[in-house]
């Protein structure tokens, strides 16, 4: 009786062995990418960015096609006017689909340490984002070919900083879709992370520029410099993520008048902050609060 019983004791830890080793973080990268890429929508909100790019760029190039001094390589950030919206969705979605749907329970009762899903969700929400970003970039180049065929330009793509301008768009285009992960894992609903993200995105820097707008006096003296309240609402559309994404694309254009001059890695540092700080957020309260 007591051989047997001692052979029951020792299997028991070694099956609880073998199942904890199940929940690999690779494992749960894998789970987590074939999520990702089962969902339709990733895939429309990949097509929607990289046609948008396309688009705007496209459109962008030809209107400016007849000023004498045409510059096609100028209309390549003209895209990231809306692009960055597809992207930034797609990282909500991924951030919040696990309470969404309901599907936390089975997950981090596979997974109860937690933190390995954020983390394998930020590693495939980089990876589709990166993909894309480059198609989208791509499509912008793209767009611009038409209009510089017509003056018989030929595009330089190596000289100039343009690599800066590719690779700070391809950046700032994967950016985006961290930062909405980033809101969507802390906020857990879909519908409000996307109005959060939207708003501090795209609608909050329209309203702040607007607002200085209708409160400086037309028919005011020039000064040396912007007037205070203006100079206050460009420093703070520069340090919010779309502001400091524009910085990443323009290497050698100085920032907005009254704003600090970050540059290029400046502007990364601050869309970086952007995305840690609600990411460390998510991660605190997936692990100190009930997911429910």
């Amino acid at each position: 009786m007591s051989a047997p019983a001692a052979s029951s004791a020792t299997q028991v830890p070694a099956r609880g062995r073998t199942a904890g080793r199940g929940a690999t973080f690779a494992r749960v990268v894998a789970s987590e990418w074939t999520k990702l890429t089962s969902l339709r929508s990733s895939f429309l909100l990949a097509a929607a960015t990289v046609a948008v790019s396309w688009a705007l760029t496209y459109v962008s190039a030809n209107a400016s096609s007849v000023d004498p001094g045409f510059d096609p390589l100028s209309s390549l950030t003209s895209g990231l006017v809306l692009s960055p919206l597809g992207l930034m969705i797609l990282g909500v979605l991924v951030g919040t689909g696990e309470f969404s749907t309901g599907t936390f329970r089975s997950t981090f009762t596979a997974v109860p340490r937690r933190l390995p899903v954020l983390a394998a969700q930020v590693v495939v929400t980089a990876a589709f984002a990166l993909v894309v970003a480059l198609l989208a970039v791509g499509a912008a180049v793209l767009g611009i070919v038409p209009a510089a065929g017509s003056r018989e330009i030929n595009l330089d793509l190596t000289g100039d900083g343009t690599p800066l301008v590719l690779a700070g768009m391809t950046l700032y285009l994967a950016g985006m879709a961290l930062f909405g992960l980033a809101v969507g894992a802390l906020l857990r609903h879909s519908a409000r992370a996307v109005v959060t993200a939207v708003t501090v995105t795209l609608v909050l820097p329209i309203v702040l520029m607007l607002a200085s707008d209708l409160s400086t006096d037309p028919m005011a003296p020039a000064e040396s410099g912007p007037p205070p309240a203006e100079a206050v609402v460009n420093t703070i559309v520069t340090l919010l993520p779309s502001g400091a994404g524009s910085l990443m694309t323009t290497p050698d254009i100085s920032g907005i008048e009254g704003a600090p001059d970050l540059g290029p890695w400046g502007g990364g540092a601050v869309l970086g902050a952007w995305i840690l700080v609600p990411l460390a957020g998510a991660a605190v309260r997936l692990r100190a609060r009930d997911v429910t």
